[in-house]
Order: C-alpha cells, then structure tokens, then sequence
C-alpha cells in the first residue's frame, strides 16, 4: 500500500540519545526517547530567552547522563524545581527587570551581543544577594566582589539602561543605577595601532611567499591584501560572499559578517554600525577580485575560504598563520602591543588620512562614524607628527 500523504509529510525522527526542547501549552518541555521509552517533562517554564537557555542546559545535561550512565528513568532528578534550585534564584525585582528587558531586545540585536553584553550581566545578577532595586549601594559592593571594576561598570550602564527601559513602560518608577557606572573606570581599549606601508608590503610579501614545510598560509596571500586595500573588519571579510560583489568586480557591498560566538561561527546580516555600505574598487583590488572569481560563482558562495574550503575562523587564523608568519618578520609586537588582523584596518584608515582623505570619506569607507575617526585615529596621528613650537 502507497503510504499515505499524512505519513509522507512527517518530521523526521530526532537522532537517538537527542533531547529536543519543545513548547506545550506556552510553557517549555523536553522530549526525547532513551531505550525504546519515550519521555515528556514539562519545566513549567514560559519561552523566554533566559529560561529556553536554562531548557536547553538542561536538555545536555540529559543527553550527557544518557552517555555516562547517569540518566534518571524516573525524571525526579531533572524534575523543575531540580532545574530551579540548581540555575535561578528568587526572582528579585531586578533580576525580573532584566529577564524583560533582554527578551525585548533580544530580536533586534545580534548574537554577539547577547553572548557578550547580556549574558555576562545575568550572571553577575545570579552571583549578587542583593536586589539592587531595593539597595544599590549594597548591590554594587557585592556586584566589586564577584567581577572587576571594569565589568561592573559595564554592568552598572547595562542595568541603568534596563531600569530606564521599565520606567518607559511603566515596570518600574525610578532608576537607582542612573548614572552609578560613571564612578567606575572603564576599559582603555588599546589604541589604533598601524603598520607602516613599508611593513604592510613586507606582510603582504611574506604570506604570498610563504613555503614552509606543511604549512599553506600562501593561501591567505588574497584574503591579507583585502583586509589592507579596504580597512573593513575581518569578520565581514569572512562573512563576504560573491553575491555581494559586483560582476565586474568595481564594487563590494558591505552588509554582513561572520563572527565568532562561544566557538561558533554565527552570520550577521549587518556591518557592526548598521551601516550597509559600498565599497569602490581601486585597480589593484579589483584586479586582485577578479583573478579569485569563479566563472559562474554561486550568490552564496564565500570569496575567502580555508584552505581545506571552510569557512575562515578569526581566532584560528589569528593565532597560526598571522602570528607565525608575523613573528618571523618581528612584527607581532610593536609599541608592546600585540598586533592582531584588525590592526590591517587601522593600517588603511592611517594611511588613507596621510593621504588627504578627510575623516567624513574614510568613514563611509570603513562603515564609521567621521567623529569615530577624528577621536580614535586622527587625534593620535597628529600628536604622532606634531611637535610644540619653541618658544
């Protein structure tokens, strides 16, 4: 007998040993089969982001106890108020403030920031006593104790923010963080730091020469002299795709990124600032595109690939091939900094501003702010070059 169409047009069955977190009835729940049994635990629990993160914990915990031997037939151990006692504590104000405000952010911002910005605040919310809406000042002696200065600062602004975000919706009537963060210091970022044109032709030089033994970072030859030639960050050189190049190769749009989360490579569809941006071609680079252009490349396909065709991992490209063959031009420290493949972008914005071209050009360029560049790259370029008139 043909099979029926409502049989033809079931899911797929989940991978033996795999928990799968589904929604029941609004709330969420783990499903999973172990040993011909099928399972249903209901965690009692809403689709948040906070409390789906919390689920799928969870639901590796499980799949871990299936491997080890450990796994509880009889669910007790997996049971919510298991879940409860070991991820959450008693929902304070505050903690509650925050929950709601990330599950309303969390759509328009990316990965990244949720991986960098919020989670590191509600796991210092989840390591404090104190309600800081109740008593801030307590709350912010015991938020010192947990992380640095720094951090808590950084913290301190994220909780403002949230706090200003539940009084627009009438969560809340004040805001006890409004301003406590300024107290703190921040984080000096390191400051641009450029090579030369001469060591950028040496880099370049040595990557399209390199021979070594086993090793392919010739490879990488076209990917550094586009980091170079436009100044655009290394993730959405990654992230880039033949669809985003014109046929002629005269321009490159500029409008998503691959970065690196946690060890996994996630796509963004938007430049850092927002800004989807065009890129004009100089000769050179232009040229450089259409020597790497397949004759009918797919609209998907990446125009930098590993060596093995993979997709470029920043962090692995980063600790092997540029510092190795940067050490051995006795460039992967200058002014006791290390130098990473975003110093390529200061690199462009240096030499590009030496050249005349105003701030307001290279921030359309490199998808920044003109203020951004004034303050960051110029400021320092002209004290660099500058000396007092004697007087």
């Amino acid at each position: 007998m043909a099979p029926s169409r409502t049989s033809s047009l079931r899911r797929p069955k989940a991978k033996k040993g795999t928990v799968q977190v589904k929604i029941s009835h609004g709330r969420l729940q783990l499903v999973f089969s172990w040993q011909g049994q099928r399972y249903y635990l209901s965690l009692g629990v809403p689709d948040t982001a906070i409390n789906r993160k919390a689920a799928e914990q969870k639901a590796r915990q499980i799949e871990l106890d299936f491997v080890s031997g450990n796994f509880d037939p009889t669910l007790d151990k997996y049971r919510p108020e298991n879940l409860l006692k070991e991820k959450t504590q008693e929902i304070t104000p505050i903690r509650s403030i925050w929950a709601q405000y990330v599950e309303y952010k969390s759509p328009h911002v990316s990965p990244k920031t949720i991986n960098g910005t919020y989670d590191p605040v509600t796991a210092h919310l989840g390591k404090c006593r104190t309600d800081g809406l109740k008593d801030p000042i307590k709350f912010r002696r015991e938020l010192l104790k947990v992380t640095t200065e720094s951090q808590a600062r950084r913290t301190l602004m994220q909780l403002s923010a949230a706090c200003k975000w539940g009084i627009k919706h009438r969560l809340i009537d004040d805001n006890p963080f409004e301003g406590m963060y300024l107290d703190l210091s921040p984080t000096q970022p390191p400051p641009p730091m450029a090579f030369t044109m001469e060591e950028r032709d040496r880099i370049i030089e040595a990557f399209e020469t390199d021979s070594r033994p086993g090793m392919n970072y010739r490879h990488y030859a076209p990917f550094i002299k586009f980091l170079f030639w436009t100044g655009c960050r290394p993730c959405e050189a990654i992230g880039l795709r033949w669809g985003s190049v014109t046929p002629d190769c005269h321009r490159v749009h500029f409008h998503e990124s691959i970065v690196e989360i946690s060890g996994r490579l996630e796509r963004r569809k938007e430049d850092k600032t927002n800004v989807k941006r065009w890129f004009s071609c100089p000769t050179r680079l232009k040229e450089l595109l259409k020597s790497m252009r397949p004759e009918a490349p797919e609209v998907e396909e990446l125009v930098f690939k590993s060596p093995k065709g993979k997709t470029i991992t920043e962090s692995n490209f980063s600790d092997r091939a540029w510092t190795k063959v940067l050490t051995q031009l006795g460039l992967a420290v200058k002014d006791n900094i290390k130098m990473t493949p975003y110093n390529c972008r200061d690199t462009f914005i240096i030499l590009q501003a030496l050249q005349g071209h105003s701030s307001t050009t290279i921030a359309r360029w490199v998808g920044n702010s003109s203020e951004v560049i004034e303050k960051r790259y110029l400021d320092k370029m002209k004290l660099d070059h500058l000396k007092p008139t004697d007087i």
